[in-house]
């Protein structure tokens, strides 16, 4: 197509053409002639390139192509969550590698019972977790939910239940240092049980059994805090048909602190409280069998011990009576006084030291006025004694009302040698009153 236009004006960049019906059209000058000036007038072919066009069409395809075989036919998978191991308390749970295809990943989460659980710590390096503290024999469900920049996936839901106490299935024991004997039997006593043995330490490992702390897969026990306990731990499980305490198997543990089982342990519970409470029964019953023999000596000391003062007519024994039978025979041989009548006072009698109770002579009045009273004292005191410990006090009142009984009777058999004698006692007494205390 051949187009006729008429130059109007030319600039450093855009020209002005005029049409044929005054219309204008800016054109680029650099595609002008050089020597184009102001109404100078240009012929210009227009003509359609399509075999060009057909190039570019085939490079846009090839580029729509190439786009949706990256991005638009494969997509992230949804994570496949599976049960790897359970246990009375804890359920390990894996899955396989994440697939994000051509998307981001944004974060891996866990949930439980509808409820988020946690994430997931680097979600495509980690492919298995450990969930503890659940409840025995108790059923969960748990799904994983991925999201990326491509969309949000999420697992199927799995459901799973804890094992019973006497399920042992879901032991997996690592062995560390054992004699080859011992682990052979270990092997066994595990096959019967229903438990797995591995030989390295993984997530799913809830036991690792040797006889010595050392050696790599020890250390890698210790650091993940997987019990370490001793081969009599599976003995027991076996023995007991349930899940054994590993408190008292683990490798320095005390053997007494191991229970075996609920029957048991009340047993040996029951033994130890009658253990603990027979010592101090013997010990309580040893305490009061030493303190009665004491008390009871004491008791002898006291009722044996003569008074600190001796009284006129009191039981003694030794030279101290016998010296006042010579000292009052003495007497009456060189000098027999006569009896002084019953209401002067001797002057003996008034010599009677002041902390003694009372005088001879006022006892003898007394015992021959009122003998009767005497006898009602007597029986008082005698009654005081039965209901209480007689102290030093009553046994010297018991002692006067003797000697004033005896007094009595002397003085109703003897005639006119009691007042010699009870003359010689007063001597006796004043003579005694003088020791020291």
């Amino acid at each position: 197509m051949l187009v006729s236009l008429t130059v109007g004006k030319v600039d450093a960049g855009v020209a002005v053409l005029l049409t044929q019906d005054n219309r204008l059209i800016e054109f680029p000058s650099v595609l002008l002639p050089s020597n184009i000036s102001s109404g100078s007038i240009v012929d210009i072919t227009v003509s359609r390139n399509n075999a060009a066009e057909a190039a570019n069409l085939a490079a846009f395809q090839s580029l729509q192509k190439r786009i949706l075989n990256t991005y638009g036919i494969k997509t992230p998978s949804p994570p496949i969550l599976r049960l790897r191991n359970a246990t009375q308390t804890s359920l390990v749970l894996e899955w396989d590698p994440i697939d994000l295809a051509t998307a981001s990943l944004k974060s891996l989460s866990l949930y439980r019972n509808g409820s988020k659980a946690g994430s997931i710590p680097r979600p495509l390096e980690t492919r298995s977790t450990k969930i503890s503290g659940l409840a025995i024999h108790t059923e969960y469900t748990f799904h994983l939910v991925l999201r990326t920049t491509a969309g949000t996936y999420q697992s199927e839901k799995l459901t799973c239940r804890t094992h019973k106490m006497t399920d042992l299935s879901g032991i997996t024991v690592t062995t560390g240092v054992l004699h080859p004997q011992r682990k052979e039997a270990l092997a066994e006593g595990i096959d019967r049980i229903g438990g797995k043995l591995i030989d390295s330490v993984r997530i799913d490992t809830t036991h690792f059994v040797c006889s010595e702390g050392r050696g790599p897969l020890w250390e890698k026990a210790v650091e993940m805090n997987i019990p370490v306990v001793v081969p009599e731990w599976v003995d027991a499980c076996e023995a007991e048909g349930t899940i054994v305490s590993v408190r008292g198997y683990y490798l320095n543990a005390d053997p007494k602190a191991r229970h075996l089982g609920p029957i048991h342990s009340s047993t040996q519970h029951q033994r130890t409280t009658s253990s603990i409470a027979s010592p101090s029964r013997q010990s309580q019953s040893q305490s009061q069998s030493l303190s009665l023999p004491t008390t009871q000596h004491e008791r002898e000391q006291n009722t044996a011990e003569p008074p600190p003062t001796p009284f006129p007519g009191a039981n003694m024994s030794g030279q101290p009576k016998a010296e006042d039978d010579d000292r009052v025979s003495s007497e009456g041989a060189e000098s027999p006084p006569t009896p002084p009548p019953k209401d002067e006072v001797t002057p003996a009698e008034t010599q009677t030291p002041p902390d003694h109770p009372e005088t001879n002579g006022d006892a003898k009045s007394n015992t021959e006025s009122q003998p009767e009273e005497d006898d009602e004292e007597k029986e008082v005191l005698e009654a005081k004694s039965s209901h209480k410990k007689p102290t030093e006090q009553d046994k010297e009142e018991q002692n006067e009302e003797e000697q004033d009984e005896e007094e009595e009777e002397e003085d109703l058999a003897g005639g006119p040698e009691a007042p010699n004698k009870g003359k010689a006692k007063e001597n006796s007494d004043s003579d005694f009153n003088e020791v020291p205390l």
